[in-house]
């Protein structure tokens, strides 16, 4: 998960004044942000990379064949200390019915109660480290859903925090954001008071449509069980980046933050990129998380950034995540 300590994470704008969305950043060794991990798994500790680096200079592509760089920033991770790695992301079952294809209205499913996160037994300290926040980000108030009407394949994403012995981290504030089923951000940052490093065009490739929206984006604040739970659809990919999303969750004295990415396994996002509707014209991601060629995600030791998923009875999508914040 991306932690950085200056307004300017890539270089570029001047210095401003920390505010509650933009705070410090920091490495792993400094207290809350030491490390996010995955919790509720009998997986063993295993470091992440950290990244770090110049900026990109192309915009994700809304078409399966440009080759371009990606809207993000870093270097090629390190390799991860050696440790044996059980990995508990659990595989989509096949499907019960066609998957869902629209807005979030089709989710009629209640979102799952508190024992789904414990289906992978004991809780384990597996990461330690952050990537990129890259420069697509802006804050955007919005709640639960956050799909802005767009349409995709409709998703209860829900994230659960904790601390080192596994209780509930209450208060926190995590925000999400990611691409559309083009591969495109959205880019109105009228209603931002944190725009200052999105670079517009780098993110929306020009389009009118992305750059007159705020869909996908939003922010919730952590209850009691250390849950929030987004309405969203799923993502599209851009090229030369595995399919992924962005977090970024912030402690209740706006003071320190932690920032990430999170992606799904090669076999679904292959499910749903070449099966699915609306997104199998654009067909497969063209850099697989296994290929160990992404320029966040580490070449081996990924399995605590991956998502588990099922499928709902309605053909939506539930993804799920625990991470340990110390």
């Amino acid at each position: 998960m991306d932690i950085q300590t200056t307004d300017h994470r890539h270089g570029d704008g001047p210095e401003r004044p920390v505010r509650r969305r933009d705070l410090l950043q920091y490495v792993g060794a400094l207290g809350f942000g030491a490390a996010i991990a995955a919790c509720g798994s009998d997986a063993g500790s295993e470091s992440a990379a950290t990244t770090d680096g110049s900026a990109s200079t192309a915009a994700p592509s809304s078409t399966a064949a440009d080759s371009s760089a990606p809207p993000d920033t870093a270097v090629a991770p390190a390799a991860p200390v050696e440790t044996e790695v059980v990995t508990t992301v659990a595989e989509t079952p096949s499907a019960i019915s066609a998957w869902a294809g629209g807005g979030t209205d089709l989710i009629s499913v209640d979102d799952p109660t508190d024992d789904v996160f414990d289906a992978g037994g004991t809780c384990a300290l597996a990461l330690s480290s952050a990537l990129t926040e890259g420069p697509c980000y802006y804050s955007v108030d919005v709640g639960e859903d956050i799909s802005a009407g767009r349409t995709g394949l409709p998703m209860q994403l829900c994230l659960r925090l904790v601390d080192a012995d596994c209780r509930p981290v209450a208060d926190h504030l995590v925000e999400i954001w990611h691409a559309d089923t083009r591969g495109l951000y959205s880019g109105d940052t009228s209603g931002s008071d944190d725009a200052d490093r999105f670079r517009g065009d780098f993110c929306t490739s020009g389009d009118d449509d992305a750059d007159s929206n705020t869909f996908f984006r939003g922010e919730l604040t952590s209850d009691s069980s250390g849950r929030v739970n987004f309405r969203t659809c799923f993502p599209g990919w851009y090229a030369t980046r595995t399919l992924h999303f962005h977090v970024a969750v912030s402690d209740p004295s706006g003071e320190r933050r932690i920032v990430s990415q999170m992606c799904f396994t090669d076999e679904f996002v292959t499910e749903i990129t070449t099966g699915h509707e609306l997104y199998a014209d654009r067909g497969d991601q063209d850099t697989p998380l296994a290929a160990g060629t992404d320029r966040f995600f580490p070449a081996r030791g990924f399995d605590e950034f991956v998502l588990t998923t099922q499928q709902n009875p309605d053909g939506t999508l539930l993804a799920y995540h625990t991470s340990m914040l110390t």
